[in-house]
């Protein structure tokens, strides 16, 4: 099994225990309920832990800060990993509550979902996120995944403050059928808002969040049409990267 990724005062890893796995659900209510203002039903608000159903059979893939480790643990990054293997038989993937995945399960292909990626805010900018895909990359060659999807999200709930951005992905990086992914209903939104010559693409694209702009640089599309997530207050799209 792949161990860990070491750079200068950092490494890479998957949780061993479920301390570290606490420290990861640690950083994620910080992210996703301080920052974002989730409303996760599951969130342990008491102990500060933003849980679900799902942790419980994932890999945590952590990054540490070895510099740090008296906070947190030293976790300053988080990447949540679901490969078809380990899915189990009664289970669904995250992201087909919101999106139908049929096309890409049914692709005889190895398959795996990404999740509740975050970095602690004084880590964003910098490498952090570069060494958090190192990780990735050393845990996809390992368990041989061809086609990673998962979703990936714009702030807020109004889709008409981001129309241009939304516009601008569905025409220039729609999936191609055999990758397509579908937005669910009642919560699915239109992406294609705005007429594509109408588009500022260098505003547009400046509203887009620096990890889908890093999922489109390395060859991802999108899905059809964005999912409207009130609980976690965002704007949701399927990316998908084969």
């Amino acid at each position: 099994m792949w161990d860990k990724c070491n750079f200068d005062n950092f490494n890479v890893r998957l949780a061993r225990d479920l301390y570290e796995i606490e420290a990861a659900q640690r950083l994620r209510y910080e992210v996703f309920i301080d920052e974002m203002g989730a409303n996760s039903d599951c969130a342990d608000h008491d102990a500060r832990l933003e849980i679900d159903k799902f942790d419980d059979y994932c890999d945590h893939l952590l990054l540490f800060d070895n510099n740090n480790l008296q906070k947190n643990m030293g976790v300053v990054g988080v990447y949540r990993l679901l490969p078809d293997h380990k899915l189990p038989t009664f289970a669904d993937f995250y992201s087909q509550g919101e999106y139908d995945l049929k096309k890409l399960k049914n692709s005889g292909r190895k398959i795996m979902e990404l999740g509740r990626s975050c970095l602690h805010k004084s880590y964003r900018g910098g490498t952090a996120m570069t060494y958090l895909w190192a990780g990735l990359s050393k845990y996809v060659e390992y368990n041989g995944i061809e086609i990673l999807f998962g979703v990936a999200s714009f702030h807020g709930t109004d889709p008409s403050k981001i129309a241009s951005s939304l516009s601008l992905l569905h025409y220039k990086y729609l999936a191609p059928p055999d990758l397509m992914v579908i937005a669910k209903s009642p919560n699915k939104h239109k992406m294609d808002l705005v007429d594509l010559h109408k588009v500022d693409r260098l505003e547009a694209t400046k509203k887009i969040p620096s990890l889908i702009k890093a999922y489109l640089r390395i060859g991802g599309f999108v899905g059809k049409g964005a999912y409207i997530d009130r609980a976690f207050n965002t704007i949701d799209i399927c990316i998908v990267l084969d």
